[in-house]
């Protein structure tokens, strides 16, 4: 019987980006290797649990959550997350950023000082900036800031991402110029807390770490893992939870949280054999061991 393994996600060292799998060990990925999974006949994707506890129900969950979790465990998780508020009494720095994904996507967000820039490489941002630093609610109060005054979101949906990195500018400046204009509108409004220092302009570029400056264009992503399919490639790039795998069909895009919850095995070839949304004209999003 072939070994099975379950994936806990796809992280960002200074090397790169590594599948984690649970158990703790670990698949540092390279641009021209090799990956290939398989999900075994009458397999169930499992939820994951939530902060560091296993389900205790052991729910089912569906084949395209990207949380991998059932409600009752999201509804955990999230009720501990700084993001959705719950945490609000947490003594770190925070840094608020402006981070890019492509022509008309800038988001603004925040990240404890702690962590450098790897909520960003996380997210998938194709360069950023910080605006400034302070303590949690003052950061808070920042981002809600740009997002009523200059009509900025905090979030942008990853299908969107996705669709879009196939036409970015060639230049790092032209990368640039959006979260420019941005953080230029942004340094000139009144109602920023006294609390939060503001940093100088500095656009960080991540086309090179993320390998697609020479990677062909993705034509579609994976929408799901089911029982019985598997997928094989070659990694052309990864940006955020995201790998763009080369195969028979050309490329696609996996998105690794959908590895959560399923017992996967080794597999062979470089076919896709899971369901694929082939990507159409992006709309226009201009703001106001198993490898």
């Amino acid at each position: 019987m072939a070994q099975e393994w379950k994936c806990s996600g796809l992280r960002w060292s200074a090397q790169g980006p590594v599948l984690t799998w649970d158990g703790g060990r670990r698949s540092p990925l390279s641009w021209g290797k090799r990956v290939g999974f398989g999900v075994a006949a009458g397999g169930v994707r499992q939820c994951v649990g939530a902060r560091g506890h296993p389900c205790p129900l052991r729910a089912a969950v569906s084949g395209r959550s990207a949380g991998a979790r059932c409600e009752e465990c999201a509804r955990l998780d999230r009720a501990h997350s700084v993001a959705a508020d719950g945490i609000a009494d947490d003594p770190r720095p925070y840094h608020v950023y402006l981070a890019w994904f492509g022509p008309g996507l800038v988001k603004v967000g925040i990240t404890a000082v702690e962590r450098g820039s790897a909520r960003l490489l996380e997210q998938g941002a194709v360069c950023f900036t910080w605006l400034g630093a302070g303590p949690l609610m003052a950061a808070r109060r920042t981002e809600e800031l740009l997002r009523a005054a200059l009509r900025v979101p905090d979030r942008i949906p990853y299908a969107v991402k996705r669709a879009v990195r196939a036409a970015l500018p060639d230049t790092e400046e032209e990368r640039a110029d959006e979260i420019r204009e941005v953080y230029g509108k942004a340094v000139r409004l009144g109602g920023w807390p006294e609390s939060l220092a503001p940093e100088p302009f500095l656009a960080v570029d991540h086309v090179r770490a993320f390998g697609l400056a020479d990677a062909p264009a993705a034509s579609g992503e994976v929408r799901e893992l089911v029982a019985g399919g598997s997928l094989g490639g070659e990694l052309v790039a990864a940006a955020g939870p995201d790998l763009h795998l080369a195969g028979s069909d050309g490329v696609v895009v996996l998105d690794t949280r959908l590895m959560r919850g399923w017992e996967l095995v080794p597999a062979a070839g470089g076919e896709v054999a899971f369901p694929v949304r082939h990507f159409e004209t992006p709309p226009d999003h201009r703001q106001d061991g198993l490898f």
